[in-house]
């Protein structure tokens, strides 16, 4: 196995800060979607104890919501299952760089695919994401209409 300095490593290091940048970034943004996916949850979980009770209009208002919310955490679960999968391919990216220089390999082609699934995962998430958040308007509007407001 050919020799490897701490002088090639620094290289390898500054490339690698990007991707780690990534996963921090990725980090952040699940933590928003999972407090989206309880929150959906917990107003499931609301809407259906009113459920049983409910007549007439206000029963499908409510099963209506109760739609919406079920469409919403799917879409979530996706951007979530998405957005790991990125941060993933990012972590596998910096594992992929420091065995390319410690072995001298060269993996060009690796890298370059474990990068774009890294951002296609990204961009898959956040447009799914802002499906989400349509869905969730939608939701509102439905609650608004429930409420008598009129501007809507």
């Amino acid at each position: 196995m050919p020799s490897t300095t701490v002088a090639q490593l620094i290289p390898v290091l500054q490339t690698a800060i990007g991707p780690v940048i990534l996963v921090s970034g990725v980090g952040l943004l699940l933590l928003t979607m999972t407090n989206r996916l309880g929150r959906a949850i917990d107003r499931a979980r609301i809407l259906s104890a009113e459920l049983p009770t409910a007549t007439g209009d206000t029963r499908l208002k409510i099963v209506a919501q109760l739609g919406i919310l079920w469409r919403r955490s799917h879409l979530i679960r996706l951007t979530i299952a998405l957005a790991s999968l990125s941060a993933l391919a990012a972590a596998v990216l910096i594992i992929v760089l420091f065995f390319t220089a410690l072995l001298q390999m060269e993996t060009a082609w690796l890298i370059s695919m474990l990068f774009i699934l890294c951002m296609a995962c990204l961009i898959a998430s956040l447009v799914i994401f802002i499906q989400d958040v349509n869905q969730s308007l939608a939701a509102l509007k439905l609650e608004l209409r429930v409420d008598g407001f009129a501007g809507v």
